[in-house]
């Protein structure tokens, strides 16, 4: 039984409860168990990650540390950390584009790849550690810096993770960096706006690597 009461309500449960799966499902991948027992947890560990589904899946971003592991194949079991170009290797796979991609997506991408080696290969995919999930919020808050973002987060949650805006802000000038495509775009967002329930569509979900700029 997890006690977990001391956790900080920033991480997901949702989180939490997939991770414990995974790590249960490493521990048997690694240990000598009956053949129904390591079925009977596969098939658990499907309906669980289905359940998943009907959230938007959680992108992997260079940092990230990913433990991936092949039943039955000790040789076959790494923990890797994403490249800052967003691409991790693993035996027998060779380099896999993992930025961007979703853990779904990767453990499948890995099957594939592996099937040309290993008949019917089950591979699993866990996301150990979130490093490259991290937004920045700068200029005129209360407690400037880099932040780890363990689920979504708008604009209204990462200035107040920032302690807030300070006496002399510009709250209608803040400016949302974002680089996509190797491309810088930015996003404004007027704080007066959101505060009279208005144009509320500009309280968007950052993404890894945005910075939040409050002049």
């Amino acid at each position: 039984i997890f006690n977990l009461t001391h956790l900080p309500a920033s991480v997901p449960i949702l989180y939490l409860c997939y991770s414990l799966v995974a790590n249960q499902m490493t521990h048997f991948y690694t240990r000598k168990g009956t053949l129904s027992d390591k079925l009977l947890l596969i098939f658990i560990s499907l309906l669980f990650f289905g359940s998943l589904h009907a959230e938007e899946a959680y992108l992997i971003q260079p940092g990230d540390v990913l433990g991936i592991t092949v039943w039955k194949e000790e040789d076959l079991q790494r923990q890797v950390i994403v490249r800052p170009d967003g691409k991790v290797t693993f035996p027998l796979a060779g380099e896999i584009q993992a930025g961007g991609a979703s853990v779904e997506s990767l453990r499948s991408d890995i099957t594939k790849r592996l099937t040309k080696y290993i008949p019917d290969p089950i591979v699993t995919v866990a996301t150990q550690e979130l490093n490259g999930n991290r937004i920045y919020v700068i200029g005129k808050v209360n407690r400037p810096g880099e932040f780890p973002a363990t689920r979504y987060v708008d604009v209204v949650q990462a200035l107040s993770m920032a302690g807030g805006t300070s006496t002399y802000a510009a709250l209608n000038k803040i400016k949302i960096l974002r680089r996509t495509g190797g491309k810088l775009e930015s996003i404004r967002f007027s704080y007066s706006d959101i505060e009279k329930g208005n144009n509320l569509d500009q309280n968007i979900i950052l993404q890894a690597g945005d910075v939040v700029i409050v002049p």
